[in-house]
């Protein structure tokens, strides 16, 4: 499928004609045009799309939280300084890293000299699943696959972090090979942050051709992690493992966070197959690893396991809980993070049975996005709402599950979720220039 945006004038890629006059200057007041890059031949397309709903919606006056992002955004943007780590939890829709891939490609090569992190990464093709394709980690040895989703460990547990997954090895020698795959954007890696078994670790670490290039290597016992810091920035890892006692308990590793002192934007995709809000709720480690690596922007993308239920089965007064929950959660890591709640697509249940738990969750968005001064991405509404995603399969754009995107859908979902974004930067350049006129 290509791309729905339009390239007619790349040089004015950011400029946009800013008229204050009829607005006041209420975050939820304000008018958003249908489309702000996309191709408008997509209406055409896809006539189907509610376009006059792709947009960061709020439902108060102010957002101290996105105004913060905003001005962040805008001085990474303008004078290259600054990182900005972002973050998009979900299902399956996020363990596979389609869309948010596209996202995160568009966002560290939209401007220039501002390459950005990678971020958090976990060796899912270690654990048997599904491993996002713009990545790979491989290893000789033979590895014990654990994930939150679908059960717990039976052979003992293991405490879950942030990206709801862990692989153990026995083995006394163990070598991990990480390298980028099927992408463009390989931000160096000169940082690397491995997050293994907490207390003592009983492992010396070789990092292959790097080894000549570390600088300094660093454990924190209370948290299980290891930083270590290279002289230049690699875009491949080989890391060797070995015991160094016949006591040391098997290596278990929870994620990789890669990183470097450039300026730019990380864009984090967490999913499991399968998870809901409760999933992450019950990882004991998410809450203290997420604030090793502080948020100031988290998209919610979380409910469509949540919902996917009979409709008498679903409660949501547990659902607005469970969401608030992890929204304290992410606040704790960073009071000032800007969250972005978005409504689920819709889907049936059994494939057969339209789901109108879809828009009570939303409802329940609603009310929360208000009471935090926060922001709503309306997936359900542009879609079409209830019983929308048959049109989308038709269409080639959803599976026959009329759960999932296909390949075509998922890229096409990342260019309505990059207007959005876009539409809300301009709202914030207008809302700027409107309070300085008016002074």
């Amino acid at each position: 499928m290509t791309s729905v945006w339009s390239q007619e004038n790349p040089v004015a890629y950011d400029t946009v004609m800013i008229d204050t006059s009829a607005w006041d200057g209420a975050l939820k007041s304000y008018v958003f045009p249908d489309m702000r890059e996309m191709d408008t031949a997509a209406r055409s397309d896809y006539p189907f799309v509610k376009w006059d709903k792709n947009n960061y919606k709020f439902y108060t006056e102010n957002s101290p939280n996105f105004e913060l992002f905003f001005n962040k955004m805008k001085r990474l943007r303008d004078q290259k300084e600054g990182t900005l780590n972002m973050y998009h939890i979900g299902g399956s829709h996020l363990q596979a890293d389609i869309y948010t891939h596209d996202v995160r490609e568009h966002l560290q090569n939209r401007w220039t000299d501002i390459p950005g992190e990678r971020g958090w990464v976990f060796p899912f093709d270690l654990a048997g699943t599904n491993n996002p394709w713009n990545y790979e980690f491989s290893s000789p040895n033979d590895w014990n696959p654990y994930r939150c989703i679908p059960h717990r460990p039976s052979k003992y547990d293991i405490d879950y972090g942030l990206l709801g997954a862990a692989v153990t090895c026995p083995d006394s020698v163990i070598n991990v090979k990480f390298e980028y795959d099927h992408t463009q954007n390989r931000p160096p890696i000169s940082h690397v942050r491995i997050f293994h078994n907490k207390g003592e670790f009983p492992y010396w670490m070789h990092f292959g051709a790097n080894e000549l290039l570390r600088t300094k290597t660093e454990h924190n016992p209370e948290l299980g992690y290891t930083d270590v810091w290279f002289s230049d920035g690699a875009d491949t890892l080989n890391i060797q493992f070995a015991r160094t006692g016949p006591e040391a308990p098997e290596l278990e590793l929870y994620g990789f966070l890669l990183m470097n002192d450039k300026p730019g934007i990380s864009y984090t995709a967490i999913g499991i197959n399968g998870a809901g809000l409760y999933t992450y709720l019950a990882n004991v480690r998410f809450d203290e690893q997420l604030k090793t690596y502080p948020p100031d922007f988290f998209a919610f993308s979380v409910g469509t396991n949540d919902g996917n239920v009979p409709y008498d089965k679903f409660k949501p007064s547990v659902y607005k809980a469970n969401l608030r929950k992890v929204m304290e959660m992410v606040l704790r890591a960073n009071p000032n993070c800007a969250l972005l709640l978005t409504v689920p697509n819709d889907s049936y249940y059994r494939r057969y049975y339209l789901n109108k738990n879809i828009a009570r969750e939303r409802d329940v968005i609603i009310e929360l996005a208000q009471e935090y001064e926060m922001a709503v991405w309306d997936l359900y509404g542009l879609m079409g709402e209830l019983g929308s995603s048959k049109t989308w399969n038709r269409n080639k754009l959803m599976k026959r599950d009329l759960i999932h995107f296909t390949s075509d859908g998922y890229h096409f979902k990342a260019d309505l979720y990059l207007d959005a974004f876009m539409k809300f930067m301009d709202q914030m350049e207008k809302r700027e220039l409107l309070m300085k006129t008016n002074r």
